[in-house]
């Protein structure tokens, strides 16, 4: 595994009896990125985590991470990754200070080590001035922010993160991928963000998978996901839209697929073509056009385009 890939897997299969948790998955994780893993709840992704710290024993394939494979260097991978997994592993009745300092302990950090650190994590997460509080009368927001902070402490080279932001309603989950985006960005650590949130993802990863029923079935950035699945759209607001016209438009070449919502059009497009002559033509055949946007598929559009295939 080369020093800029942190993560490889081949074929890596995780089985349980007759279900195939994690069938056949490979891919690649770079340093430095954040890599998102994205699929419906029971769909393999933390099976794959468990995998690759080296708490589950593959059925078949093979996985490495930081240059160890997970059968044999499972406790030397843990050393050097951090995971915050379905629970917070905070120690209610402690304050903030308390568990990082608890937890700075364990990873036989220094002293004067443990208190800068502790003070640069609660900082960057705006949790500094309310690190005497005990965490027990903390929102649930705070605790995962304070979470990420533990999963940050002792400066691993790789973070795991499942689904980090479930149960949180929208402002703490936004205040907490904002405040993740910032730390991400200052420790320069690499972290893979399973997840079913579509709109968190396209945020904070660089590169993303999208996995169901175990298999993985498309990789690349988010762009190129949207390019590759859902292509090129052109959205059109007016009046008019008469059957001749939505005919016309389904008889051309370039066009993929037309659908009409009231005052709105939406036609996908077979690549980056020219959209002039399809606005020409609505015209001509009577349509009158208030607004015309070219842009992509959604990533939750090709996310669900993938998985119901």
């Amino acid at each position: 595994m080369s020093v800029s890939t942190v993560i490889r897997t081949r074929a890596l299969s995780r089985y349980f009896s007759a279900v195939h948790a994690v069938d056949q998955v490979s891919f690649e994780v770079s340093g430095g990125t954040v890599f998102g893993f994205l699929g419906p709840n029971g769909s393999g992704k933390t099976t794959t985590i468990r995998l690759l710290l080296g708490l589950l024993e593959p059925t078949s394939g093979q996985a490495e991470v930081l240059g160890q494979d997970t059968r044999s260097g499972g406790d030397a991978i843990r050393q050097r990754c951090g995971a915050l997994l379905e629970h917070t592993g905070l120690y209610e009745r402690l304050s903030a200070e308390e568990n990082l300092d608890f937890y700075g302990r364990v990873w036989h950090l220094p002293a004067a080590d443990r208190s800068a650190r502790i003070h640069e994590l609660l900082s960057g997460l705006g949790l500094w001035d309310r690190r005497k509080e005990t965490v027990a009368n903390w929102s649930r927001g705070m605790k995962q922010k304070l979470a990420v902070a533990r999963t940050l402490l002792h400066r691993p080279q790789l973070i795991f993160l499942d689904e980090p932001t479930a149960g949180l309603d929208p402002i703490a989950a936004a205040a907490l991928l904002d405040d993740l985006d910032q730390l991400v960005k200052q420790q320069g650590v690499t972290v893979f963000l399973t997840t079913h949130n579509l709109g968190e993802a396209e945020k904070l990863c660089d590169r993303v998978a999208v996995i169901h029923q175990g298999r993985l079935l498309s990789i690349g950035s988010p762009d190129e996901l949207r390019l590759r699945q859902g292509g090129r759209r052109l959205e059109i607001v007016g009046r008019g839209f008469n059957e001749t016209a939505l005919a016309a438009l389904r008889q051309r070449s370039e066009i993929k697929a037309v659908s009409q919502e009231d005052h709105h059009l939406v036609v996908d497009l077979s690549g980056d073509v020219d959209t002039a002559p399809l606005v020409q033509l609505l015209v001509s055949l009577g349509v009158q056009i208030d607004e015309v946007r070219k842009g992509k598929a959604s990533l939750e559009e090709v996310f669900l385009e993938l998985v119901k295939e």
